[in-house]
């Protein structure tokens, strides 16, 4: 293993993050923050890792992060397997997060679509659905943000590494810091 490479990645997915998709962090935290504070609800949604992450970031929002305070809405979209599995079987694997958005979401929501590649066909249409009903939608992402770049609203795409490993870890460190400020801004 190559460790001088590693963390010579590490350290430009901590400097992209913190640099050049700064300024796309706080917007989103703002938003985030404004759809929960008027009693909306952020949905996430993503594919192996990335559907762990909608859980665990879910986690975040409905717990807390930091800080003791309310408990925010937010609702992982990979978490009901009689749901997903009943339309991965009657429809098909790539209506499982659309139908839970138009089952679930309303104006003034949120919806964090995750995929290293920008390319899931099952996130990439949960964000046109969202876009449908008024939902603000999110694309986390990696590279040039694939087919989310042209969908989401807001993109934040780990676009310093090709790596899906790096990708995957400057998404937790986006998704830890989004938690983080809207702590901030709703405390």
């Amino acid at each position: 293993m190559d460790w001088a490479r590693i963390a010579t990645d590490y350290r430009a997915v901590a400097d992209w993050v913190c640099g050049p998709l700064r300024p796309n962090i706080e917007a989103v935290a703002g938003e985030l923050a404004a759809r929960l504070q008027a009693g909306g609800k952020v949905l996430f949604c993503g594919n192996g890792g990335s559907a762990a992450d909608a859980q665990h970031f879910a986690g975040e929002f409905v717990n807390r992060f930091l800080r003791e305070r309310r408990p925010y809405a937010g609702l992982a979209l990979s978490t009901d397997t009689s749901v997903i599995s009943a339309i991965g079987n009657d429809y098909g694997y790539e209506l499982i997060f659309e139908k839970q958005v138009r089952a679930l979401g309303r104006p003034g929501d949120a919806l964090v679509a995750i995929s290293t590649s920008g390319n899931a066909a099952n996130v990439c249409r949960a964000v046109q659905a969202a876009r449908e009903l008024g939902i603000l939608t999110v694309g986390l992402t990696g590279g040039s943000g694939g087919q989310l770049a042209g969908l989401a609203d807001r993109l934040l795409s780990i676009a310093c590494t090709a790596s899906t490993p790096r990708i995957q870890e400057g998404h937790q460190l986006v998704l830890h810091l989004l938690c983080e400020r809207v702590e901030d801004i709703l405390q």
